[in-house]
């Protein structure tokens, strides 16, 4: 009697502790995932970071996030002369150049974004960008949501 009230009593602590587990994990990927941050430091140089190409002239190291999903913010590089046409975004995309230069055109003129210098470009605006044409463009960039590029036909 006294093996199966024990046993009952650890049956009974597991079927109560394992989804209160689950629902703990579940919240944390939650947060983790409706802000794309996470409560650690995030440290990462440009200079020995993995890329990998995203489209032909363009590749990216993500820094956090997943640009594929959701909110994120990568290292990009531009090769020289990169053309990416007119297009759009669906989200924010917020860039800080670091070397080279990010070439932007709107409706309201050229823009030349140099080291240090910053753009912000809504989501659904229309533009034309690209790289320098000798130095390419490396900039950290940030996206409100998953990042995409939607060619705008001329």
């Amino acid at each position: 009697m006294k093996k199966s009230f024990i046993l009952f009593g650890i049956a009974t602590a597991i079927v109560i502790a394992a989804p209160i587990g689950i629902a703990q994990e579940k919240a944390a990927k939650a947060k983790k995932s409706a802000t794309g941050k996470t409560k650690e430091v995030v440290y990462m140089s440009s200079e020995s970071a993995t890329y990998q190409e995203k489209f032909p002239g363009v590749s990216m190291a993500v820094v956090w996030g997943d640009p594929d999903k959701g909110a994120h913010g990568t290292f990009t590089k531009f090769v020289p002369g990169f053309d990416a046409k007119t297009h759009t975004h669906t989200n924010d995309v917020w860039i800080v150049v670091l070397k080279g230069a990010y070439l932007y055109r709107d409706e309201a003129g050229d823009k030349r974004v140099g080291p240090g210098e910053f753009i912000r470009i809504p989501g659904g605006h229309k533009h034309w960008s690209g790289g320098d044409p000798t130095e390419g463009a490396l900039f950290y960039e940030e996206g409100s949501a998953k990042f995409d590029k939607i060619d705008v036909k001329q």
